[in-house]
């Protein structure tokens, strides 16, 4: 069942350190609801701080002490009184009981009257409504008002205008407003709106109309039957952002080395205008030590350099609301000097005055004026100290406080340490504050009082009180402020004296008192705590409630538990008055509460071990005077998860198949899953594993198997998990003998366990070993089982050889034992064997304490002492606790002393970072463990107080420096000083218009040392640092900041550095400035060398000017490659060098030969030749067509020329006009076909029959065959013209 939000959670919250209790009042007393704030309260019996007395007797008392005059404020009178007492009230309990008395001759130690004054602060608590919604919106509620705007509330005038005011409560509250404290009629303003279902007041100017003539004070009002509440009074202002009064502004005339002040003088706004310096060229004013901006926006000039008029200087206010600038006329410079060069290279001169000619002189302070002035601050609010000095050389300011130290967690210098902030002012930061301003000429100082000023603030704010009839309570408004604020009640937003007289209402100074109220006395009260710096305004309701119980939970909730654990049952309830609550099981029986079952303040029932017979239907009843209400829960108990058979070690051969046992008992109504992890890591199952319910199997085991195998037996209530591992071994040679190739396995499980001489710390145990499958038995291991502390679980006791089978074992005192024995041979392990019978020893005191005692702080004001906690075989006997003793180391005082349950005790209200001596001993119910070592611990550490002082900082290289610093005193570190830190980021380069990430690093230098090194810096650069002192529990306040400027370094290599190759005649080279130039760049060096294979060629070497990006070299080889070597340089050298190689073709050997192939004047007449042979082939082809036709050329005689003929496969050529195209010299008859111009005469006119050989020229021999058509041959025998081809045939 869900536990009540509203409730605080009962249980293991932790150790606290109390008095012992030994009055059998106490013992009789029940923990009384949390609902009530008087469960904080506490009764001082004899001797005995009895905590959670209930909400009766502290209301009693109350109404005692009410009766009497001006004993209100002392508690110490109240604690020497009669206490009328009740039986401590749990949730609604109302009868009464005996009366405790307070001995006047025993007085109770101090923090017991702080506890009680606790008490009757408390009075005013009452019943807490749950945020169930179906309560919630049933309850009636006064008003309460949850949304307000803030008491000055500024507003753009260009916007129309809302002031809020939201509120809840049932039935739900109407508003209405007041404006200069008289009604204000919404419904007569057109341009007023109020929204629906809120007090949020709409002013809509877009049909016109001015906002400033709705500025005043407003304030809202939320009513409902049952009383009104009210907002604070919020003035409403409009925005201004008036514009700068226009002026002529002359030069300024200065001596060079003379103070200076610019007034800035800013218009008026609201809010007020942030304000910046600019040229009026829109510029930013660079500010350093020598010139800055103070707080009041003036900028001033510590010494005028002849380099201030080479700008103007606009001052600029940003206003808020209108996001508007507006810049004021610039004031223009004139510096007259004796040295009238501008000489830039003297900028850097480390003594620039003397070099210009400027006289030195001692500071003196421009703000503020005199030795001495006063500031007051209000608390909470940042108090910001100023002082700005003139002097030649620039003087540096310091800041100290009189009488002790600057509060290191809030103070802060700014604006060059010109300004020193402190942030969440309180009465401590008063006092006085002196600047220190100096240079090499002399110092001054001026002392600052500051006076801390609170608007009211907070002690006791009222808080809503909602009680049942007849209860009583109380309303507290207690403020604090500086002058001490005036309180003002009143009722319904009417003040308490003109409102109605109610006798049951009481008013004591901040205290409004109720008795026996009723449901006629619900209203809402304002408090109103008010001095010249503020007021504060609060509201808060009176409401009385009469509700029946009623449960919160669903009903009928099914709780599954396991055997043996603890369990919780939750049963949330309200009512009012508050119920009371009891439990009970299946319907019949008394209250459950004691032995077994313990029942909580919230309502829970508790039962610490679950057994068998507690399963059934639990009932919680909870009661008041209208009523009752109940709710069941029933409980199941389930049996444990257990692995009873668990997978043993294995030693396996590779290729072999290993299978891994794990059987599960569990409970049969709970589903059970069984998994596997390898290397404690979920276990991929592959096609070489099968998985089945009770075991693992690997088949084909491999290297990779090897590893520790976990079995993960889980339901949705619990899980038991066992471990082996196994071992997979290479391949061994052939066994040589007959006995060494019978197969080996693991060996049977021991049986036959018997105790025997059975002692007070010792038992005989003895076994009948098992089978050892043809190997040896090496070890046999012996575990115990205890039932008290970890019941089901086995530990390794002892283990012995395999040649005995009988053993004394040493046992410690109040175990119940149980054995088992395990054999172990090269294969693996056994099963193990069935558990012997139990032996239970007796108890005696603890022999042994707690180790790994430590005691370390977890904040600034504790000490966390934790040991680690004995097991079962160390406790010795029942109920073992620790005695927790600690004392101061330096002090030597007594011992305080706490005994302890768990494993870890907390102190409290230690101071930061002292010694403690501890100890912590054993106890159990046969007497205390020996007298236990004294360790040291140290309670928790705070920030350290102090930063590192006159930090110097040594340029080693362009990208080292070299740090000292003063060390900070031992006790500012508040802690164990873990190391310095340096803080460094790069501010900027001295290269124009390069950008640079200014990411903060740090440098570590461990322990207590004054000195270190910071390296890995970028050249050429402007960095700034600051030193803090770290502890364990952080960072210290930081140094002044400190700058440094690293000199030119070397650059890093050009970027993209490529080399492409157009043709074989050159090279292309391109690259990009370095990413890092670390200076100026002078040039570029090119180091390039050819290369082929192994050989190597002269390194010729090229330099370029800085702004020079790409190279053309003319290629001298046409067959080598080059490798380029590119470095840029500056004044220091050349920096990082980027190395490419020119392109390699795909082949080597081929490329080379090809280069330049088509240039060459053999391969031109090579080209020439063949184009001649192809002519003259072509010729004679032409030839043989127009006499013969076709010409196939075949490799046998008989295989006849087909159509589909490939004719370069079979050495055929066809000279035939297939495509039917004419010919050059061909006619066209009338008809329009085409007549082929082919000669009448053919070989077998020259008596070469049609199957001669005809051998041409030797490089061919085939059969010339000739196919003529009967229509062609026709159309060939008319007369036609003689073709140049037979010409050019005639004269072959």
């Amino acid at each position: 069942m869900r536990r009540l939000a509203v409730r605080g959670a009962a249980g293991d919250a932790g150790e606290v350190a109390a008095p012992a209790a030994d009055s059998t009042d106490c013992a009789r007393g029940r923990h009384p609801s949390p609902r009530r704030l008087i469960d904080l309260c506490a009764i001082w019996d004899p001797g005995v701080f009895l905590p959670a007395v209930g909400w009766k007797r502290a209301s009693g008392f109350a109404r005692r002490r009410l009766n009497e005059a001006e004993t209100l404020n002392s508690v110490r009178e109240a604690q020497l009184e009669l206490l009328e007492a009740a039986r401590p009230r749990g949730p609604g309990s109302r009868e009464r009981g005996p009366v405790l008395r307070m001995a006047r001759q025993q007085q109770p130690p101090p923090w017991v009257h702080a506890a009680f004054l606790l008490c009757l602060l408390s009075l005013s608590g009452a019943i807490e409504i749950p945020m169930d919604p179906s309560i919630q919106n049933e309850l009636s509620q006064p008003p309460t008002i949850t949304k307000q705007s803030v008491k000055d509330h500024i507003v753009d005038p260009r916007d129309n205008i809302l002031i809020e005011c939201e509120a809840k409560g049932n039935p739900a509250p109407s508003f209405h407003w007041t404006r200069n404290s008289r009604f204000f009629n919404i419904a007569k303003d057109p341009r007023v709106s109020m929204r629906r279902r809120s007090g949020t007041l709409v002013i809509d100017f877009r049909s016109g109309g001015r906002p400033e003539e709705y500025e005043g004070e407003y304030q809202c009002f939320a009513r409902n039957k049952f009383g009104t509440a009210l907002s604070n009074r919020i003035r409403l202002q409009v925005s201004k952002s008036p514009l700068w009064p226009k002026e002529n502004l002359d030069p300024v005339v200065v001596q060079e080395g003379a103070p200076l002040t610019l007034q800035c003088n800013p218009p008026p706004g609201l809010p007020s205008p942030v304000i910046f310096w600019m040229s009026s060229s829109m510029e930013p004013i660079t500010q350093d030590k020598r010139v800055s901006q103070g707080h009041n926006g003036d900028l001033y000039f510590s010494n005028v350099m002849l380099q201030d008029m080479q700008t103007d200087y606009s001052c600029n206010a940003r206003f808020h609301f209108t996001h508007t600038i507006q810049q004021k006329n610039a004031f223009t410079l004139k510096v007259l000097t004796n040295n009238p060069y501008n000489d830039s290279s003297l900028r850097n001169h480390p003594d620039i005055y003397s070099a210009r000619g400027v006289a030195e002189r001692t500071p003196s302070f421009m703000y503020p004026q005199g030795t001495a002035s006063s500031q007051m601050v209000l608390r909470g609010m940042d108090l910001v100290l100023e002082c700005i000095a003139s002097g030649v050389p620039t003087p540096d300011i310091a800041w100290y406080k009189k009488g002790g130290d600057l509060p290191s967690d809030k103070a802060k210098f700014e604006n060059f340490n010109k300004a020193l902030r402190i942030t969440n002012v309180s009465e401590e930061d008063s006092g006085e504050y002196f600047c220190l301003a100096s240079n090499k000429m002399g110092s001054i100082r001026h002392t600052i009082s500051v006076r801390v000023k609170a608007a009211p603030y907070w002690l006791d704010e009222p808080k809503n009180l909602i009680l049942a009839p007849g209860e009583d309570g109380r309303l507290v408004c207690r403020a604090n402020g500086n002058p001490k604020p005036t309180v003002q009640w009143m009722v319904n937003g009417e003040p308490l004296q003109s409102a109605p007289p109610n006798p049951n209402r009481e008013v004591a100074g901040d205290t409004i008192i109720f008795r026996d109220t009723q449901i006629s006395s619900r209203a809402v009260y304002q408090c109103n705590t008010s001095n010249e710096h503020g007021y504060l305004l609060a509201n808060a309701f009176v409401s009385v409630l009469d509700v029946p119980p009623r449960m919160l939970s669903p009903r009928n909730q099914l709780i599954r538990v396991i055997l043996y654990n603890r369990t919780r049952l939750d049963c949330p309830f309200f009512g009012s008055p508050i119920p009371t609550l009891r439990w009970f099981k299946n319907g019949q029986g008394s209250n459950l509460d004691g032995g077994n079952y313990h029942v909580y303040e919230n309502g829970s029932l508790e039962i610490k071990m679950i057994r068998k017979e507690d399963q059934g239907i639990y009932t919680c009843v909870a009661t008041n005077i209208l009523g009752k209400a109940e709710n069941q829960v029933r409980l199941e108990v389930k049996d444990p998860t257990r692995i009873y058979r668990m997978p043993e070690d294995q030693v396996a051969k590779r290729g072999t198949t290993v299978q891994l046992e794990c059987r599960v008992k569990h409970d049969p109504s709970l589903k059970l899953t069984v998994s596997w992890l390898k290397d404690d890591e979920p276990l991929y199952i592959g096609n070489r594993m099968k998985k089945e319910d009770d075991s693992l199997t690997i088949f084909g085991v491999a290297e990779r198997d090897q590893g520790s195998y976990t079995c993960v037996a889980s339901t949705e209530l619990d899980q038991d998990l066992a471990k082996a591992y196994l071992t997979v071994l290479a391949d061994q040679a052939t066994p040589t003998n007959r006995l060494a190739a019978l197969p080996k396995g693991r060996p049977d499980r021991p049986r036959d366990l018997e105790l025997t001489d059975l002692a007070e710390r010792s038992v005989r145990l003895t076994w009948i070993p098992g089978d050892d499958n043809n190997s040896p038995i090496t070890d046999y291991v012996v575990q115990f089982e205890e039932d008290q502390f970890q019941p089901g679980v086995w530990h390794d006791h002892s283990k012995f050889p395999g040649s005995v089978n009988s053993a004394v074992l040493q046992l410690s005192p109040y175990v119940n034992y149980q054995f088992r024995v395990i054999a172990i041979n090269e294969v693996g392990s056994s099963h193990p064997s069935l558990p012997s019978e139990r032996y239970r020893t007796s108890g005696a005191p603890p022999e042994s304490n707690p180790a790994d005692v430590k005691g370390e702080g977890t904040r600034k004001n504790n000490m966390e002492i934790t040991w680690t906690p004995m097991n079962a075989t160390s406790a010795f006997g029942p109920n073992l606790r620790y005695i927790v003793k600690w004392r101061r180391r330096e002090t030597r005082e007594t011992w305080n002393n706490v005994t302890v349950w768990g494993s870890r005790y907390v102190v409290g209200q230690t101071p930061v970072y002292v010694p403690y001596e501890i100890r912590v001993q054993a106890e159990n119910d046969f007497g205390k463990g020996p007298e236990p070592d004294t360790v040291i611990g140290y309670s928790g550490e705070d920030y350290p107080r102090a930063a590192p002082t006159d930090v110097k900082i040594r340029v080693l290289n362009s990208t080292a420096i070299s740090l000292q610093w003063n060390r900070v005193y031992p006790d500012t570190v508040q802690g164990q000083l873990r190391e310095y830190r340096a803080y460094y980021w790069r501010e900027s380069s001295l290269l124009k218009n390069l950008w640079v990430s200014q990411k903060r690093q740090q440098a570590s230098f461990p322990g207590d040392r004054p000195r270190g090194v910071v390296s890995r810096l970028f050249p050429y650069s402007n960095y700034k640092l600051e030193m803090v002192v770290v502890n364990g529990r952080g960072d210290g306040p930081r140094s002044e900041t400190k700058e440094f400027t690293t000199p030119e370094g070397v650059p890093s290599a050009p970027r993209r550095f490529r080399v492409r190759q157009p043709n074989l005649e050159t090279i292309n080279l391109e690259w990009d400035h370095p990413e890092h130039p670390n200076g100026i760049l002078i040039g570029y060096t090119l180091k390039y060398v050819a290369f082929n294979g192994t050989k190597l060629g002269k390194q010729i070497v090229e330099n370029f000017s800085p702004n020079q990006t790409k190279f053309t070299m003319q290629r001298a080889d046409p067959v080598s490659r080059y490798r380029f070597t590119l470095s840029a340089r500056t004044q220091v050298g050349s920096g990082e060098a980027a190395t490419e190689e020119s392109p390699a073709p795909p082949n080597e050997a081929y490329t080379n030969n090809q280069a330049d192939i088509a240039t060459q004047g053999w391969f031109i007449g090579l080209m020439c030749a063949i184009a001649l042979l192809v002519l003259i082939l072509l010729i004679v082809c032409f030839i043989k067509r127009s006499r013969g036709g076709k010409y196939p050329v075949r490799e046998k005689k008989d295989v006849p020329l087909g159509p589909e003929d490939p004719k370069e496969e079979d050495g055929s050529f066809d000279y035939s006009d297939e495509d039917n195209k004419p010919l050059q010299g061909s006619q066209t008859s009338l008809d329009g076909t085409i007549k082929q111009q082919e000669s009448d005469d053919s070989l077998v006119d020259y008596g070469e029959g049609g199957e001669g050989q005809f051998n041409e020229d030797g490089s061919f021999i085939g059969q010339y065959t000739v196919k003529k058509d009967k229509e062609e041959t026709e159309g060939n025998e008319s007369s036609e013209a003689t073709s140049p081809v037979n010409a050019i045939y005639s004269l072959a």
